[in-house]
């Protein structure tokens, strides 16, 4: 999921064409961006379904509706906070809080997140994916999300987590769009050989 925090307007759509272009089918724009909202609009007029828009950093209710408003369908926040969760829940939208310890993951699932950003991940490390997937419900998206680059995704990826947020690792304001592709294709072959390494584990286990 690249994290697109910096991102014009003016600039989104050529982003994103990339970006979708390497294999990404969710974007998300903080709201700490330059008229986030705009480039929430332009994002959701012109991709429709094809694309999951998630709005980032989204720390109020006022948040989620002024998202919402503009197209957003996934609300993405680095904190818990079960307004938040209430309020995206009766828009109809997908929400993903940030947590870092266990007793807030149990808080977010409980208030009603549909899945976890485990924040920072970097901090948290692969040791805590782990431990938490012991105990955590089964089927918990558990998303990797800061400081997570091509050198750490497989790592994550083993250790439980289901997807992970890429920030300035892959994407930065003004960046050339070469740059950009040869990043997301860094990114997207480290996530896809891990895979490829657990199918053929699980085929030789098998076997």
């Amino acid at each position: 999921m690249p994290i697109l925090r910096g991102v014009k307007p003016g600039e989104v759509l050529g982003v994103a064409e990339v970006l979708l272009d390497c294999g990404f089918r969710v974007l998300e724009v903080p709201l700490n961006s330059p008229s986030p909202l705009d480039s929430l609009a332009r994002l959701s007029r012109r991709y429709g379904a094809e694309v999951l828009v998630g709005a980032g950093t989204v720390l109020s209710e006022a948040d989620v509706n002024a998202a919402a408003d503009a197209g957003a369908r996934l609300i993405l926040a680095p904190n818990l906070n079960p307004r938040v969760i209430a309020r995206a829940a009766q828009r109809g939208l997908i929400v993903m809080p940030g947590v870092a310890t266990a007793t807030e993951a149990f808080g977010a699932l409980e208030a009603g997140a549909h899945a976890l950003k485990l924040f920072p991940a970097d901090v948290l490390g692969t040791a805590t994916f782990t431990a938490w997937r012991a105990v955590l419900p089964a089927a918990t998206p558990l998303f990797a999300v800061g400081g997570v680059a091509a050198g750490n995704l497989a790592g994550f990826r083993h250790a439980g987590a289901c997807g992970a947020g890429l920030g300035s690792a892959l994407y930065q304001p003004g960046m050339a769009l070469d740059e950009l592709r040869r990043r997301a294709l860094l990114c997207m072959a480290a996530w896809t050989a891990e895979a490829q390494s657990a199918q053929a584990a699980t085929r030789s286990a098998a076997e």
